[in-house]
């Protein structure tokens, strides 16, 4: 008599990865996480090995599992040739823009053995297909850390989702993807409103604003700006409502 087959023992070095890989595979798929990986909130007996930039590979390696999953942006080559040298299969993401994220994640799910399509990923598809497309009149600046500032700059997911509500990332041009530039600098560009998420930095109401005084300062959910998964499908409605509440 044959049982339903073993799961996959998968790893994952990205915590949206982690999360739709956890709602999408049977229990006990996800092995391994980051310290990073807080969504779905139980992981159940999965193990913790370290940060998205100093993972414990050989902490990793000693899981013995299937597959790894990795993000070109998330994670250092270093780590990943190390993981590699060690035998182990590793997949790594490439995401920049929404419709990269939806194939990365159909990628991802077929490689932990996910035959049929999650529901979550199709309503992440119509949330955003139900977007209209935004005339870019709003100019903003993004940044993603203070002391020093950076900010976003040219092909990344969260600059993607901005432009599709209406946002024009006025570092879009910029020959670095996360540039640092100073905040006279910031300032001088004329932006119309300050974008300020949660993540990688922790803006807050208290930390951040008042450094752009006299500038709309829209304070967005992390999770949904840079995270590719089942946050997706929430993620269009939750940033207008920030970027609408201080537009007015």
């Amino acid at each position: 008599m044959s049982g339903a087959p073993a799961p996959l023992r998968v790893v994952s070095l990205v915590p949206s990865l982690t999360e739709a890989v956890a709602v999408s595979t049977q229990p006990g798929t996800l092995v391994g996480v980051t310290d990073w990986c807080t969504h779905p909130a139980d992981l159940g007996g999965a193990a913790r090995i370290g940060g998205t930039k100093n993972p414990d590979t050989a902490g990793i390696a000693a899981l013995r599992p299937d597959l790894v999953l990795a993000n070109e942006e998330e994670n250092r080559a270093a780590d990943l040739d190390a993981l590699r040298a060690a035998g182990l299969r590793v997949l790594v993401t490439g995401i920049r823009t929404l419709e990269q994220a939806f194939a990365e994640l159909g990628r991802v799910l077929a490689a932990c053995g996910v035959r049929a399509r999650p529901g979550w990923l199709d309503e992440a598809e119509a949330a955003w297909a139900a977007v209209t497309p935004g005339d870019l009149t709003y100019s903003a600046v993004v940044p993603i850390w203070r002391r020093p500032w950076m900010v976003l700059g040219r092909d990344t997911f969260a600059g993607d989702l901005l432009a599709r509500l209406g946002v024009r990332n006025l570092y879009a041009g910029h020959s670095e993807r996360y540039p640092r530039v100073p905040l006279d600098e910031l300032l001088a560009a004329g932006p119309d409103l300050v974008v300020l998420p949660d993540e990688p930095y922790r803006f807050t109401r208290d930390d951040g604003p008042e450094a752009f005084p006299g500038l709309p300062a829209a304070l967005v959910d992390g999770r949904h700006l840079t995270w590719y998964g089942p946050s997706l499908a929430e993620a269009p409605a939750s940033l207008a409502r920030a970027l609408r509440a201080v537009r007015r």
